[in-house]
């Protein structure tokens, strides 16, 4: 799939919002995992740039934090990508793409419209991370019972993921009307196709 210079360079703005929202970080004593706002930029990215680019922005950070590069509140290397709360990371990408996927689907127009999205970024930008980030977690810490990763990477965070997703909702609903992920990166080839199949034959 080709991708667009415009598409490559929000995906690179995105990633930068990433970075600089992962020094938001609140460490909590009883587990590794931290209070950051990294999921509202992935939840963001994905909304907004569309399921291609949303997934090119977070694998971007990824592959770079492995890399060594200090992208995430300063540091880098495989122990941040490969540590405790790497099944967190390492989702990241597919969080977006498949938000990017399935966001579109809802017309987010009036109350409903904001309620549909929220419902989206909150299961699919949400909760989804958990699917992949506690199972890592016990991987890593071999101690932690089901129940207990549970208390340490998932209970302590579903209310502020909520907010974030809510704030994700009141972002892009609006963001998307004026200009949809097409239009952001430049993607014409969507709307090539739809206006064809409207010519006469």
């Amino acid at each position: 799939m080709k991708l667009t210079l415009r598409g490559i360079v929000f995906s690179a703005l995105f990633a930068a919002i990433l970075v600089l929202f992962s020094y938001v970080k609140i460490p909590l004593g009883f587990t590794p995992v931290p209070i950051t706002l990294q999921t509202l930029a992935v939840m963001l990215a994905g909304g907004l740039l569309g399921a291609r680019y949303g997934f090119l922005s977070m694998a971007l950070v990824v592959i770079l934090t492995a890399i060594g590069f200090p992208m995430l509140h300063g540091e880098g290397g495989l122990s941040i990508v490969l540590g405790p709360t790497g099944g967190f990371i390492m989702i990241w990408p597919f969080i977006a793409m498949v938000v990017g996927l399935i966001l579109p689907r809802i017309r987010m127009n009036g109350i409903m419209g904001y309620i549909g999205a929220f419902l989206v970024l909150e299961i699919f930008g949400s909760l989804l991370q958990y699917v992949a980030g506690v199972p890592w977690l016990m991987y890593k810490v071999p101690t932690l019972s089901f129940a207990k990763a549970m208390a340490s990477g998932c209970y302590p965070f579903l209310a502020g993921d909520a907010v974030k997703a809510v704030a994700a909702a009141l972002i892009i609903a609006p963001v998307r009307q004026v200009f949809p992920p097409q239009r952001l990166t430049g993607s014409t080839s969507h709307n090539v196709v739809q206006n064809s199949q409207d010519l006469p034959a």
